[in-house]
């Protein structure tokens, strides 16, 4: 996915986000904090205007869509950055995690990898936070916070499903 981003002068930034069928999805932020989605069929067609939303809606918007508010079940790995190299990220623990079956404390995670777990969605519960005997099972989601390195330390431990 291509991301384009061009300057409005007097107006804003435009950005134009490449979807997998050719179409483009445009997105213009004003100086306002307003912003207007549009799409295109192709790079040199005109945009149908979509909807037009205020600052403060955008950015619930962008917080749903990056799965602030829900994690699907089925995503293997979503991130939220929260500062310029650290990251919140959720993992599912796959049968053949190196840490399946394990409390915290057996998995020593923190140590090892240097992310925290700061909390646990085991089907419609959510443990926050988990105590070091807390077991990590198979279909558990983990809610982790770490540096870009130590999350990629951390998926080895999680084995090829990642």
């Amino acid at each position: 996915m291509t991301v384009y981003e061009s300057d409005l002068p007097g107006v804003g930034k435009k950005f134009e986000v490449e979807l997998e069928d050719g179409e483009r999805l445009v997105i213009v932020t004003h100086n306002t904090g307003k912003r207007e989605v549009y799409l295109k069929a192709n790079p040199d067609a005109d945009g149908d205007k979509l909807f037009e939303v205020s600052d403060r809606l955008a950015r619930k918007i962008g917080t749903i869509l990056e799965g602030a508010y829900f994690q699907p079940v089925q995503a293997e790995a979503v991130e939220t950055m929260l500062s310029d190299d650290t990251y919140l990220e959720w993992y599912n623990v796959s049968e053949s995690a190196e840490i399946a079956g394990q409390t915290l404390e057996e998995a020593d995670i923190r140590n090892r990898t240097g992310v925290s777990i700061v909390a646990i969605q085991r089907g419609g519960d959510l443990i926050s936070p988990p105590t070091p005997e807390t077991v990590l099972e198979v279909d558990d989601t983990l809610v982790v916070i770490g540096e870009r390195e130590e999350c990629a330390e951390f998926e080895t431990l999680l084995g090829d499903e990642v």
